[in-house]
């Protein structure tokens, strides 16, 4: 029996915010037992590293293959083969607790998410034309619950109801986009391609500056939350206030989610101009200006500014491609947007520790997560606003 127009709205949202939830829970289920993994398979720094950085590196890899994807088979299958790769792969990673399993099941669960990403932004101008932003704010939101349950609920919750065995941990976090995958292949219909349409295109028009303008504001922003996350903590001992690491890394993570929810009541009116797009990342900069001073509620509150001010910006980006394109070129916008978004995040985090180590000075670290914030302001400062209809020719 066919559900009624608001009851079938209701279950895609609630879908897209699983959707979302998804695209980071298995990434980040690994921070929290890595020590037990360091421990178990005798990991050495490096190695702790590229496991980390692994899923991110993906992400931007495997963005355009993901766009193919949908391409030839459909943003609602494409994102279900994805979810599964995701479930699949990420039980799979602990599978005889061995290095190569590990980093070999990683390195495919990260191009499963990487197929996701540009999928989500599909099914957002396929299911919700009339409501992209707020639908788009929906799964953003997801993606930062995502973020965030991991590291709050694997030590206190996951690994005691699993036997403190950090391979079911990772199984057990599995479950949800396994979950999702069932209820988007059971809840929604396929919308086959009609036959006398043109084959989808696939490949991002590089010569367009849509896909370099996205993504300088997706990369510009990672590039600083990502650093802020990588250098906070070193900072913070160096300085000789380690005590601050607990709070500020709480505030940068949480500081997320009150973004979020304003948001979904404002993103309609904030992503039809420029203004909030070169604001927020100047706001975010003074975050990061507010790790330098003195007192310690003002550290604090500069973390949760940097991460406050900085999800604003990757929602009301995450919500650009299915306003800015017809729905049928959303996929290739968005592959675009994050092959050179992810290529940007993982740079910063680098050229920030050069600078530490060139320089001997903490506070430098910090310099290129400034850049990133400029850089964002300079994306948003050429950017054209316009609905999807007015760009239809020129994509």
């Amino acid at each position: 029996m066919k559900l009624p127009f608001a009851r079938t709205a209701v279950l895609r949202l609630a879908i897209l915010w699983l959707c979302g939830a998804d695209l980071r829970l298995t990434m980040l289920a690994v921070p929290p037992v890595l020590p037990l993994i360091h421990r178990d398979l005798h990991l050495s720094e490096k190695a702790v590293g590229l496991l980390s950085g692994l899923p991110v590196f993906l992400l931007g890899i495997a963005a355009i293959p993901g766009s193919l994807l949908i391409a030839r088979l459909g943003a609602r299958r494409a994102t279900i083969v994805g979810l599964a790769i995701v479930a699949v792969c990420s039980a799979a990673r602990g599978i005889g607790e061995t290095a190569p399993v590990l980093f070999g099941m990683t390195v495919l669960m990260g191009a499963g998410v990487a197929v996701m990403q540009p999928a989500l932004p599909t099914l957002v101008a396929e299911w919700f034309p009339g409501i992209a932003g707020v639908a788009s704010a929906v799964y953003a939101n997801g993606l930062l619950i995502g973020e965030a349950a991991p590291a709050a609920l694997t030590i206190p919750l996951v690994l005691p109801l699993v036997g403190g065995n950090w391979a079911a941990s990772l199984a057990a976090w599995s479950i949800l986009p396994a979950a999702t995958a069932l209820a988007i292949a059971l809840a929604t219909p396929h919308a086959g391609r009609r036959r006398t349409s043109a084959p989808a295109r696939w490949w991002p028009d590089w010569r367009h500056a849509l896909p370099w303008q996205l993504g300088l504001l997706l990369g510009g922003t990672g590039g600083l939350y990502f650093s802020a996350n990588a250098f906070i903590p070193d900072y913070l001992h160096a300085i000789g206030r380690p005590e601050l690491v607990s709070a500020c890394l709480g505030a940068l993570n949480t500081g997320q989610l009150p973004a979020s929810f304003l948001v979904l009541f404002t993103v309609r009116r904030l992503t039809s101009g420029r203004t909030a797009f070169v604001a927020m990342p100047l706001l975010a900069t003074l975050g990061l200006a507010g790790l330098f001073a003195p007192s310690a509620w003002l550290i604090v509150l500069g973390a949760g500014a940097i991460g406050f001010f900085g999800a604003f910006v990757l929602i009301l980006t995450l919500a650009l491609p299915p306003l800015l394109v017809p729905a049928g070129e959303v996929h290739r916008l968005s592959a675009g947007m994050f092959t050179v978004g992810y290529a940007v995040s993982c740079a910063v985090p680098l050229i920030g520790g050069a600078l530490w180590d060139a320089t001997g000075n903490p506070a430098t670290a910090f310099a290129a997560g400034a850049l990133s914030s400029a850089l964002v302001a300079a994306a948003a400062l050429t950017l054209q606003p316009q609905p999807a209809a007015a760009r239809a020719k020129a994509m």
